[in-house]
């Protein structure tokens, strides 16, 4: 079953919660919905990825994260398992320093052509984010990057603001160097801007059962992504356990990501393989 607006505001989450049967003993996939290496259409963008990818931006601020920090063997075990486990989507940004690991990736055992590399700038100076895009392109040694996402927005304006940096992002994918654009949103008005504007193909955006660390409560933002999907968008959605908060609940978390029908992917920040083999074991692996 999937779940759309209407089903939601029939329950409050502890509701959904009881309903799922969230605390069982034995983890199980959930029936008729995406697994997580299901192969998924984001949008109306033609791209296809995986339905689970991995986020390499937890705690992460000027150019290191959480995994940064565990040392570079413990960083390359963890984007190997996540990719022998069926994985296809990584998830990264500039200041995450994820660059040069998953380029070090590539080069080793992962398959360029079967991965769907997505990265973001903070930059909103149109010149500054053709200077990052040329220097991602050089750090991830890769001639296209499938998905470059203008980072944190929080501005319901930034469309009218950002007309240079938007024209830049489709001169390169008119180019053959992005193969679509879009942004990350971290504020309600933003998100609500980003559905309406023509100019995005992609969204990733804050959603979890009860509204931690999202851009407004669930019931509210349950149908500007109905509208997104309307739109054609493709919608990953991010912050799926509350950046950690729910991490007591991911049972119930990841079913309602994987029942609602306007998000195509989910990317979640993995710090080791247990947790990779914990998703893909919650959500099926095919």
């Amino acid at each position: 079953m999937r779940i759309n607006r209407r089903d939601f505001m029939k329950h409050s989450a502890g509701a959904i919660a009881a309903a799922y049967g969230v605390g069982a003993a034995a983890p199980k996939a959930f029936a008729g919905t995406p697994k997580a290496c299901s192969t998924q259409m984001l949008g109306n963008t033609g791209i296809t990825t995986t339905f689970l990818g991995m986020g390499t931006g937890v705690r992460a601020s000027n150019n290191q994260s959480a995994l940064t920090r565990r040392g570079d063997n413990h960083y390359m075990a963890v984007l190997e398992h996540a990719y022998d486990q069926g994985l296809r989507y990584f998830d990264m940004a500039d200041m995450y320093g994820a660059h040069s690991y998953v380029r070090d990736a590539m080069k080793s055992f992962m398959d360029r052509d079967k991965v769907l590399l997505q990265t973001k700038t903070f930059s909103r100076d149109g010149d500054q984010v053709a200077a990052d895009l040329e220097r991602y392109h050089q750090e991830l040694d890769t001639d296209v990057i499938d998905l470059a996402l203008f980072h944190c927005l929080m501005d319901e304006d930034w469309p009218n603001q950002m007309g240079h940096a938007m024209d830049v992002m489709e001169d390169a994918k008119a180019k053959g160097r992005i193969r679509a654009h879009g942004v990350s949103c971290h504020d309600f008005g933003a998100l609500q801007a980003a559905v309406e504007s023509d100019w995005v193909d992609t969204i990733l955006v804050r959603i979890n059962p009860y509204g931690n660390r999202m851009d407004a409560p669930t019931d509210e933002v349950l149908p500007v992504l109905e509208r997104a999907c309307e739109n054609g968008k493709g919608l990953i959605g991010m912050k799926i356990l509350g950046e950690g908060d729910l991490a007591d609940r991911k049972e119930e978390c990841f079913e309602f990501a994987a029942n609602l029908d306007c998000i195509h992917a989910i990317t979640i920040g993995f710090l080791d393989t247990q947790e990779i083999d914990e998703a893909v074991t919650l959500l099926g692996e095919a």
